[in-house]
């Protein structure tokens, strides 16, 4: 069990996370959603140690070290490659670093994708090198894979048939933690979701639980964030009244 208590993080006068405290089991597929500035890469990195934080995490009541840090994979679109190597020398990086490395999983989703093995991966589109993230991050043998809007740069199609693979090769004790804007689409794919807000935990949602009281995901989030349906149409409102007539 990854357990967060009481998670903070200040950048400057700038509070990116306040008391955050969640517990993520085995076997999950949550969404992390959130506005811009919201605090989810923050809180992906304090997960991950790549940035100093109060509270504390732990895996398995064990804090987070070198001990246990393989079991954590990370696949964020600020890319965390090696832009000189082909896919083939990450393999094997992978392989000679990663005891539990799927060489497999690492093979079919290369070929879904459709991924040259022997192109640099810093020659690769913006889709492709976040396509080559989530290969590795999901090759790793990581019991919990952490994924910071991985899908930017892909087309729809790509999406959807990725969800439908993935639900296919995770095993039951792999837990995903998933960073994305685009709700609608994940809403039918994750288990749970947890709202972030100005750095604090807004909300967390079963997701079965939510269909089953007539609710949808996209509903609790307009309530959670306020979102106002008319502010369009004020901005709208406003511009006229001071330039006048379009």
């Amino acid at each position: 069990m990854l357990e967060l208590k009481n998670v903070s993080k200040q950048y400057g006068t700038k509070q990116a996370l306040k008391n955050v405290s969640l517990t993520l089991p085995r076997g999950q597929i949550v969404g992390l959603f959130g506005e811009n500035g919201a605090g989810k890469t923050t809180l992906m990195k304090c997960i991950l140690g790549l940035t100093s934080c109060r509270g504390t995490i732990t895996l398995d009541r064990e804090p987070i070290s070198r001990k246990n840090i393989t079991r954590l994979s990370f696949g964020t679109s600020e890319h965390s490659f090696f832009p000189g190597l082909n896919a083939k020398d990450h393999r094997i990086f992978f392989e000679d670093h990663f005891p539990s490395f799927s060489e497999k999983r690492f093979q079919v989703l290369m070929d879904f994708f459709a991924l040259p093995a022997g192109r640099r991966i810093g020659s690769f589109s913006t889709g492709q090198k976040n396509q080559f993230e989530v290969v590795l991050a999901l090759s790793q043998g990581a019991d919990y894979i952490l994924l910071d809007e991985p899908f930017a740069g892909n087309d729809v199609f790509n999406r959807e048939d990725f969800y439908k693979v993935l639900l296919g090769i995770l095993e039951p004790s792999e837990t995903v933690l998933l960073s994305t804007h685009l709700i609608e689409e994940v809403s039918d794919f994750i288990s749970r979701a947890v709202l972030l807000h100005q750095g604090q935990i807004a909300g967390d949602h079963d997701i079965q639980m939510l269909e089953e009281s007539g609710s949808s995901l996209m509903d609790v989030i307009r309530q959670t964030y306020q979102y106002r349906s008319d502010r369009v149409l004020q901005a709208l409102e406003n511009l006229s009244d001071v330039d006048g007539p379009f």
